[in-house]
């Protein structure tokens, strides 16, 4: 009995610490992840003090989201979703599926990244799956909790979400993307290969690839980039992965920015994709990045956009929001783009 009590409260201290590091930059983190892990105790909360991670909201979420933005459920699932005003029923659209990080809802992720603006003006669709606090005090998915399953039960059940609206709103079912930030970015990565064929892109951005982490200690392990991904040899040989764009600031105090390459690499080695000479970009006074394509034959794998000076942020996000950094390049309109590109080639 007071071994089942002890492994309560260790758990609880590891779900504390966990939270603790989005507050915090890279060495409180690791100071706290070695107590939380030899004491069970976690560490005392940290002022941050980097200017690209804004992880405190400015202002409480006040801003009007654009008409056509609806609030239902799927199930216990809730969601939100925007369909741009003018649609018609029979016209069948693209969709966007975006899932937001720990310590933010679906209406938060909405306003830091803009895209139902960028979806009202292109024309398509996007679903906002919201985790329920009940599987998770952090409003976390638990894209790790693979060992006991519960990843897996968390990414069917987002995709039993899309169905169902794609019931509700004349999708495409050739035309859906995935898209995702930190544990949304992770949670899109496994839902994209477990179910390959549903999805066109994924877009990752600061997130961890498939198969780092079985458990909650092997997530704060796999952020800090001290984690090897198995192989993506589990599909179905012969099916392919959705192309994948994975966004990555290289001040990242959460997670390491290791993470972005090992991710861009292992969807490359799966598809046997090389990368092509990288290219930097920089818009106005925006931070600088460089993309790096992995190709196989002509078609793109995969695109690795390293962003400099970038912490844990939605890229040109929303100043009011937590996680947004309005200085860095627009990684929603990178998203879309992206996911058009994918939509206009055959299937």
């Amino acid at each position: 009995m007071a071994r089942s009590i002890r492994s309560t409260i260790f758990s609880r201290s590891l779900q504390r610490t966990f939270k603790a590091l989005t507050r915090s930059a890279v060495r409180a983190g690791t100071k706290a992840v070695k107590q939380a892990l030899v004491t069970g105790k976690p560490a005392a909360r940290q002022r941050v003090t980097s200017k690209t991670t804004a992880v405190r909201p400015k202002a409480k979420v006040t801003t009007n989201l654009p008409s056509g933005s609806t609030a239902g459920y799927a199930g216990a699932q809730r969601y939100r979703l925007f369909v741009p005003a003018g649609a018609r029923k029979t016209e069948r659209l693209p969709m966007l599926v975006m899932l937001h990080g720990c310590s933010q809802s679906s209406e938060a992720f909405a306003i830091s990244t803009r895209m139902n603006q960028i979806a009202a003006k292109e024309g398509f669709a996007v679903l906002y799956p919201e985790q329920n606090q009940l599987a998770n005090l952090q409003g976390c998915w638990n894209w790790h909790q693979t060992r006991s399953g519960k990843a897996q039960t968390e990414a069917d059940t987002i995709l039993a979400t899309i169905l169902q609206v794609c019931q509700r709103v004349s999708v495409d079912p050739a035309r859906i993307a995935l898209a995702g930030l930190s544990a949304g970015a992770s949670m899109a990565a496994l839902l994209a290969i477990r179910h390959p064929a549903r999805f066109r892109a994924i877009a990752m951005h600061s997130g961890i690839a498939p198969g780092m982490a079985h458990s909650l200690a092997d997530a704060l392990k796999a952020m800090r980039g001290h984690s090897v991904a198995a192989p993506l040899s589990a599909l179905t040989e012969g099916t392919h992965l959705p192309a994948l764009l994975v966004i990555q600031g290289s001040a990242d105090p959460l997670v390491a920015p290791a993470n972005g390459l090992a991710v861009a690499q292992l969807w490359a080695a799966r598809e046997g994709a090389n990368p092509v000479r990288p290219r930097s970009v920089q818009r106005g006074a925006r931070h600088p990045s460089t993309l790096t394509d992995y190709k196989a034959k002509g078609r793109l794998v995969s695109t690795l956009c390293t962003i400099q000076g970038l912490g844990h942020a939605w890229s040109g996000g929303a100043a009011s929001q937590a996680y947004s950094d309005p200085k860095g390049p627009d990684a929603s309109r990178m998203v879309w783009a992206f996911a058009a590109k994918q939509f206009a080639k055959p299937v």
